[in-house]
C-alpha cells in the first residue's frame, strides 16, 4: 500500500533571494528586453526603464517615512502604477496588502484596520464604485490633513493617501508630488534599506476571496511567492521570449504572483489588457502584442471562445497559459487546445494561503490536465488524510489534502487563533480540500469538506454532481449547493446556465442526472440562472447562491 505522501523534486535549486534582487538581476542581464505593456494606459517598459522607475517609487516610500515591516495597501485596478508600488515596496521591505477594487466601505475598513496599513495608493474611481467618495465616507472629511497625510479615528493607523492618477482624490497626495518627493532620498539610501530585507521577510498580506465568509489576510514572504512564481514559469516553459496576457486581477495571487512574479523570474513581458477583464480589449491584446500565454478562470475563457470578435487567427500566437479558480470542464479544455492555439495549456491548484502548490504539465495528455491539478511543485509536501483521525491514507483513497514547504503561507496576518485552526503543530496546512493522490502522484480535487452536503445521512459531494451536469450538450456551467429540507435535513439543487438559444426544464435534467449518477444524488431542485454570483476573480459564491435559490425558488 502507497500512501498518499510526496515531495516535488527538482534538480533546479529554490532561489534565495529577496524580490528587490530579483528584479535587480534581471534587468542588469535584459535590460534592453520587454518587462511590461499596460494597453489601457500606453505605456511600455523594457526592465531597465522598470527598474529605473521601481527605485524612483522606493526611494517615495521613504520620503513618506514607511520603512521596512510596515503595511501599505493598494486598492486600485490593473495598471502599471500596480507592479511598481509592487516591486517598489518589496525593495525597501514593506509589506503590500492587496484590496479587491470591488470592496465596498466594511469590506475595506477591515482590510485597512485589520491589516494596519500606514498608507494607501488608490485610483478615484474604478468600474467597481467611486473610491474618492467611498473614502471620504470612510474616513471623514475632517481627516484630510492636507498633502495626503490622514488622521482619522475609522483607520487609526493610516497616515498617508496617495492617488495613482490624474483623477486625483479629494485631499489625496497626487501621484507626481508623490514621486517628486523621492528625489529628496538618495540612491544609496535606497541601497542600504535594500541590504536589510532578507528573503524570509514577508513580502505581501493577500486577503482571502471571500467566498465563504469574512477575508483574511494570508501572510506570504518573498521566498514563498518569487519561488512559486519561478516554478510556475518553469513548468510553462517560460523564456525571455514569452509574453504573458493577464486579464486576471493583480490583488489575486493569479495576477501578483503566478503572473508578475513567473515573468519577472523568466526574463518574460506581461502584458495588461485592460483595467477589468473585457473579452474584446483581451483578445486584441493576445493578437497586437503576439502574447505566447493567457491567464484566466473557466468563465473568462467561456466569454473569450463566445465573444463575436474572436476566431482562431485572432489568437494564433498564444502556446501556453493557466486556467485556475475553478475546476476546467474536459470539452471546454478541448477548445481552448485546439481553438485558442494553447497546446500547452495548464491547470493548478492553490489557494491565496498556498499560491500554488500543484501543476499539470504541458506533456499530460489532456484528459490528465483536466480531472487532476498536476503532480507536486517542486521541494513541496503533500498529503492526503483522513479528516477525522488525521491519518495519512492510501493512493486512491479520497482525504483532505495538506501541503508543507516553503509555498505555505505564514499565517494569517494578525489572527493567530485563525492561523492554529488552518496550520497544525508541525506546518501542514490543511486546506479544506477533499483530494485524491493516484498511483502517478497526480492529484484529483473532488470537493470542499466544508461543500459536502449531507442528505438523509448520505455524504455528498458537489463535485461529481457538477461534473455530471456538465456532460449535458445544453448545459454551459453548473453548480450545486444544499437547500433545506424538513425530511433530509438538506436537499440538492442544481443551477444551471445554459448555452445561448438553448431551453431546458428540470424534468431534462433530472433524467440527465439519473443515467448516471445514482438515486440519491439527483436534484431534487433545478434553478436555472443567467449568470452566477461571483467574486472578481471568477469564483462562484455558493453561499449566495443558495440564498438566491431559496428565495427564487420558494424553499423554506
Amino acid at each position: 500500500m502507497i500512501p498518499s505522501y510526496t515531495i516535488g523534486t527538482s534538480g533546479t535549486p529554490l532561489l534565495g533571494e529577496t524580490i528587490g534582487a530579483c528584479l535587480d538581476r534581471v534587468a542588469s542581464a535584459h535590460g534592453g528586453r520587454l518587462a511590461l505593456v499596460s494597453r489601457h494606459q500606453g505605456r511600455r517598459y523594457s526592465y531597465a526603464a522598470l527598474r529605473a522607475d521601481v527605485d524612483r517609487v522606493a526611494r517615495a516610500l521613504l520620503s513618506i517615512g514607511v520603512g521596512r515591516g510596515e503595511r501599505i495597501a493598494l486598492w486600485s485596478p490593473s495598471r502599471a502604477e500596480w507592479l511598481l508600488v509592487q516591486y517598489a515596496a518589496a525593495k525597501i521591505g514593506a509589506i503590500l496588502v492587496t484590496i479587491n477594487p470591488a470592496y465596498r466601505r466594511a469590506e475595506l475598513e477591515h482590510v485597512l484596520r485589520q491589516s494596519g496599513a500606514s498608507a494607501l495608493f488608490s485610483v478615484r474611481r474604478s468600474q467597481a464604485h467611486d473610491h474618492s467618495a467611498l473614502l471620504a465616507d470612510l474616513l471623514g472629511r475632517g481627516a484630510f490633513a492636507g498633502g495626503g497625510r490622514i488622521a482619522s479615528a475609522a483607520c487609526d493607523r493610516l497616515r498617508f493617501l496617495i492617488s495613482l492618477d490624474a483623477g486625483e482624490i479629494d485631499g489625496a497626495l497626487s501621484w507626481d508630488a508623490f514621486i517628486a518627493g523621492g528625489d529628496e532620498i538618495s540612491a544609496q539610501c535606497l541601497r542600504e534599506q535594500e541590504a536589510a530585507v532578507q528573503f524570509e521577510h514577508p513580502a505581501c498580506v493577500l486577503y482571502t476571496s471571500g467566498t465563504t465568509g469574512r477575508p483574511k489576510g494570508a501572510t506570504l514572504t518573498h521566498h514563498t511567492i518569487l519561488n512559486c512564481g519561478f516554478f510556475m514559469g518553469e513548468r510553462l516553459r517560460y523564456t525571455a521570449d514569452d509574453r504573458i496576457c493577464l486579464p486576471v486581477p493583480l490583488y489575486h495571487c493569479l495576477g501578483s504572483v503566478m503572473g508578475n512574479l513567473a515573468a519577472l523570474t523568466h526574463a518574460s513581458a506581461i502584458v495588461l489588457p485592460g483595467d477589468a477583464f473585457e473579452p474584446s480589449t483581451c483578445l486584441r491584446a493576445v493578437e497586437a502584442d503576439a502574447c505566447t500565454a493567457l491567464y484566466g478562470v473557466p468563465t473568462m475563457f467561456i466569454s473569450l471562445l463566445r465573444h463575436k470578435a474572436f476566431a482562431p487567427d485572432v489568437v494564433r500566437s498564444l502556446r501556453t497559459g493557466i486556467i485556475a479558480g475553478a475546476p476546467c470542464p474536459v470539452d471546454l479544455m478541448r477548445e481552448i487546445v485546439s481553438t485558442m492555439h494553447m497546446p500547452e495549456v495548464t491547470c493548478c491548484y492553490g489557494m491565496t494561503e498556498t499560491p500554488p502548490i500543484t501543476q499539470s504539465a504541458p506533456e499530460d495528455p489532456l484528459e490528465l490536465r483536466v480531472s487532476t491539478v498536476g503532480t507536486v511543485h517542486p521541494y513541496v509536501e503533500c498529503k492526503i488524510v483522513d479528516p477525522a483521525s488525521g491519518a495519512v491514507v492510501p493512493r486512491g483513497a479520497a482525504g483532505e489534502l495538506c501541503a508543507r514547504g516553503y509555498g505555505v503561507m505564514r499565517g494569517y496576518w494578525s489572527d493567530p487563533a485563525q492561523t492554529e485552526q488552518a496550520i497544525d503543530a508541525q506546518r501542514w496546512i490543511h486546506t479544506g480540500d477533499r483530494a485524491v493522490m493516484h498511483e502517478d502522484g497526480h492529484v484529483s480535487i473532488v470537493g470542499r469538506l466544508k461543500d459536502m452536503i449531507i442528505r438523509g445521512g448520505e455524504n455528498i459531494y458537489p463535485r461529481e454532481i457538477e461534473e455530471a451536469l456538465h456532460a449535458h450538450p445544453k448545459v454551459l456551467d453548473a453548480y450545486v449547493v444544499g437547500v433545506p429540507d424538513a425530511e433530509y435535513h438538506e436537499e440538492l439543487c442544481a443551477c444551471i446556465r445554459l448555452h445561448e438559444g438553448m431551453a431546458a426544464d428540470d424534468v431534462e435534467v433530472r433524467a440527465h442526472c439519473r443515467e448516471r449518477l445514482a438515486p440519491y444524488k439527483v436534484p431534487r431542485y433545478v434553478h436555472f440562472i443567467s449568470e452566477f454570483p461571483m467574486t472578481a476573480t471568477g469564483k462562484v459564491q455558493k453561499f449566495r447562491l443558495r440564498d438566491i435559490a431559496i428565495a427564487q425558488l420558494g424553499i423554506r
